[in-house]
Order: C-alpha cells, then sequence, then structure tokens
C-alpha cells in the first residue's frame, strides 16, 4: 500500500530537535509547559509507564493519566495499578470500551482474541484511545526506538496522524537497562510478572512468558505476526495533517 506523506508540522519538528538529548524529566517539563492541561498520558504499567508515572508525580505535572482498563488485564496489573494510586499524589483513571466482555461475545463471538486478536483490539485499546484523547492537544507515550520496527522510526516529538495531536515520547532514546536502572534507583513498584518471564505484558489472553534468548516481545500474540496493539504502529496512508494548534 502506498504510504502519502504528510507535510510536518514545523514546531513540532523544531521540537523534536531542540529535545534531542534531553532528559525524559526535561521532555515531560517542556510538554507540560507547551499542552498542559490538554496533555494526557496513557500507561499500560509497563516498566518505561512506570518511569513516566515516577517523574510526573515528582514534579507535580499537569498530566491527565489514565489506564486502557480491556476488562482482561491480569490480575497482578490491577493490583499494581491500586498500589501506585496509593503511592502517587495522582488518579490513574479507567478508560474502558463501549462494549463490555458480554457484549462483544453477544456481537463479535466469544474469545475474539483468539479469532481476530487485531479487531478486539481495535474495539478494547485503539477506539477506546482515541475517544480518550478527544479534546486533548498532546499524549504522551511510553515507547522506544529499540522495541518494534514501527517504534524505531518515532520522533521524541512528533505530529500522531493516527489520532490527530502531538505525540510525545520522553523515553525513545532510552535502552531497557536505562528504564530498571531508574525503577530501581527509584524503588519504583513493578509487576510481578516481570519475574516470571513476562518482560511485556498486555492483556491475560494475549500475552505468554518468554523462553531465554527471545525477543522481549515474543509473548505477546505468540504465534502471530501481529507485533502491535495498534495504538502506535504508522498507518500504512497517513491522513492530512490537521492545522497546528
Amino acid at each position: 500500500m502506498t504510504r502519502i506523506a504528510a507535510t510536518p508540522e514545523p514546531g513540532v519538528i523544531e521540537a523534536s530537535q531542540r529535545l534531542e538529548g534531553a532528559t525524559p524529566g526535561e521532555t515531560l517539563r517542556w510538554a507540560a509547559l507547551r499542552y498542559a492541561p490538554r496533555l494526557a498520558f496513557a500507561t499500560g504499567f509497563g516498566p518505561e509507564g512506570l518511569v513516566l508515572l515516577d517523574l510526573i508525580a515528582r514534579d507535580l505535572l499537569s498530566v491527565d493519566v489514565f489506564t486502557l482498563d480491556t476488562g482482561v488485564l491480569f490480575p497482578e496489573t490491577y493490583a499494581l495499578w491500586r498500589k501506585l494510586e496509593q503511592r502517587y499524589p495522582l488518579r490513574i483513571r479507567a478508560v474502558r470500551p463501549a462494549l463490555d466482555l458480554e457484549e462483544q461475545a453477544a456481537r463479535h463471538g466469544a474469545a475474539l482474541w483468539e479469532r481476530e486478536p487485531g479487531r478486539c483490539c481495535g474495539i478494547r485499546k485503539v477506539e477506546p484511545l482515541a475517544e480518550a484523547l478527544r479534546g486533548h492537544d498532546a499524549w504522551i507515550s511510553a515507547i522506544r526506538a529499540d522495541q518494534t520496527v514501527d517504534r524505531a522510526s518515532a520522533r521524541v516529538v512528533e505530529r500522531d496522524l493516527r489520532f490527530g495531536l502531538v505525540k510525545v515520547n520522553p523515553l525513545l532514546a532510552w535502552s531497557s537497562e536505562d528504564v530498571w536502572g531508574y525503577l530501581r534507583e527509584h524503588d519504583v513498584p513493578t509487576n510481578p510478572l516481570h519475574e516470571r518471564g513476562y518482560p511485556s505484558i498486555g492483556c491475560g489472553p494475549c500475552t505468554s512468558p518468554v523462553r531465554p534468548g527471545e525477543d522481549p516481545r515474543a509473548g505477546r500474540w505468540r504465534g502471530r505476526v501481529k507485533t502491535e496493539c495498534g495504538l502506535h504502529a504508522r498507518p500504512a496512508v497517513l491522513p492530512s495533517s490537521p492545522s497546528p494548534r
């Protein structure tokens, strides 16, 4: 499919160039000064997201923090969610799909994730995120450039053409070692599943342990070509960029 190049927003390019080499904290403070209170952060409670949560809380930044509660997260993930709200002076609001699990099963059949995982992610993750981001000017993500092919081409600040707003990626240049070093240094609580062979944790039905020597994301949608839920995938055909805000 042909990729249609969109003209990048000049201010976004300049900001990204200026923030190359900046620390995640500096990038977050810049984003808060530029976009708050119309700035959001969607966390899945992975190691990278926990770094950003800690930084946001430390600086008391005005950020709308939420998580996509698909209804099929691991019990350990829900427990970590509660623990983080007890530790930090912030609320992590739940964003849920329009269809609950019973309604989804009635409309699309039981265990849609087993037959059409991409469609299930669309219903339970991508569509809720698009709705949650309405009214915001920018959103923060916890992606790293070395995680997937799609993420390798990201920039620190970029125009997110899928959702029509600015996307800020403070941890883009960090490695897994950088992330875990920060978490240990600041004693940030993490998901106990990481110690049981789950380096990357998503929904329970679509996440499995990773064997020694495998890619850290091998346990996501195991046995399928699918490597992204769609939140950070680059669209094959890029729509026209919205007018700069």
